[in-house]
């Protein structure tokens, strides 16, 4: 593990930027005085550090006179109802910076706060507006508070310019989109994430994977796309399963964080989309579905859905796999060779690491089902998915094999 601070592009010409190597307080203080010159600064806090740790009393100390506020807690997928109680509170304080400490849904609602904040938003109908005006590239003002990120999780939403907010009223999740920006610095502490429960800290690693795995997957991948997810699979898969057997390695920890980095690679630069895992997951997660926990359920079924079309790509992540030591054991342990299919390997993998495989292990019933099916139709990636999905039967198709 590095005891120096290593300050750098997330990747060569990247806008966000990367610190590791020292203690997440040291390097905010530090970031705030010497780069962003902010005055204001708004927290935006994960709830459980707040309430049972002292980890945002000790960000708050190290930056002192500078915290203008702190939001304590919100809800998992960015509700619209708590992204417009933030932008009143943090718009009348003049914050000038905002800082997110905790998971993937602190950090979307950071990225919509801000342009929200930029685009003087106050109800849902305004950020209905904004989220139409973002999607068909209207004119929308830039933000102007950067947003630091210090991640507990690893859904690597804090390396890209969209953000996922749900609408309470019809509990679908709607992306927001250009000129929404990506964090400025993201801060990585191996040690904070030890705060994380294993659940959302492996779970978020398999929606990490889930990136990997849709980009080889996919008909329009390109040579760099698969290089990049091919090693940001040969990090997360062997360093997830280091963490689930010693949630104390570090040098795990960091491994799965670089791993996420390589994961959002290829979508951000060569725009390869994602497919059917991710838009079914967009709106099983508002479902009361972890973000991590939708790839868990449905990466291996879409992967076998998808296998008669893209069979030979598929055959690429097994062979990644199958050359990862601590991978080998998981798999032969679970008695597959090097002819099972990939959906039965990440079944494999995922079990291995006690995450839901059904539906049901996360409390969706069948009678939800249709609706999820409807609302998934709607998603940007259903229609980029390998096997077209074209109408609400195929969708249904996937959910069948894993409603449990």
């Amino acid at each position: 593990m590095a005891h120096q601070e290593t300050h750098r592009p997330a990747w060569d010409g990247c806008k966000t930027w990367i610190s590791y190597g020292s203690s997440y307080e040291e390097a905010c203080s530090k970031h705030i005085a010497d780069n962003f010159q902010a005055k204001r600064v708004y927290i935006i806090a994960s709830g459980s550090l707040s309430r049972d740790t002292n980890r945002v009393k000790v960000l708050q100390h190290a930056l002192g006179d500078k915290v203008v506020g702190t939001r304590y807690g919100m809800r998992p997928h960015t509700l619209w109802s708590e992204i417009l109680e933030v932008v009143k509170e943090a718009t009348e304080l003049r914050a000038d910076l905002l800082v997110t400490l905790g998971a993937g849904s602190l950090t979307d609602g950071a990225k919509i706060i801000a342009l929200a904040m930029a685009n003087r938003c106050e109800s849902f109908e305004d950020l209905d507006t904004l989220h139409s005006r973002t999607e068909s590239g209207q004119d929308v003002k830039t933000p102007t508070v950067p947003v630091i990120c210090i991640p507990t999780s690893l859904s690597g939403g804090e390396y890209n310019a969209r953000g996922g907010g749900t609408n309470d009223h019809n509990h679908r999740k709607y992306s927001f989109a250009g000129p929404i920006k990506a964090p400025a610095l993201v801060i990585l502490d191996p040690e904070l994430t030890t705060t994380t429960p294993d659940r959302w800290w492996l779970s978020t690693g398999v929606r990490a994977v889930d990136h990997c795995v849709e980009v080889i997957c996919s008909l329009q991948g390109t040579a760099q796309s698969d290089s990049d997810s091919i090693r940001g699979l040969k990090l997360l898969i062997p360093g997830l399963l280091r963490c689930k057997k010693n949630a104390g390695d570090l040098e795990a920890r960091l491994q799965c964080q670089m791993g996420v980095i390589e994961s959002v690679k290829a979508p951000n630069l060569s725009g390869v989309p994602m497919g059917a895992s991710h838009a079914i997951g967009h709106q099983l997660g508002p479902l009361n579905v972890g973000h991590g926990e939708t790839s868990c359920i449905l990466l291996p079924a879409v992967c076998k859905y998808n296998r008669s079309v893209n069979g030979a790509k598929q055959d690429a992540v097994q062979e990644v796999l199958w050359e990862e030591v601590e991978v080998q054991r998981v798999l032969k342990d679970a008695g597959l060779g090097h002819d099972s299919d990939l959906g039965d390997m990440l079944d494999a993998i995922f079990r291995a690491l006690g995450m839901p495989r059904t539906l049901k292990d996360v409390g969706v019933g069948e009678d939800q089902l249709e609706l999820l099916a409807e609302n998934s139709m709607t998603d940007r990636w259903i229609g980029t998915n390998p096997r077209p999905l074209t109408d609400k039967a195929q969708v249904m198709e996937i959910l069948e094999m894993v409603k449990g």
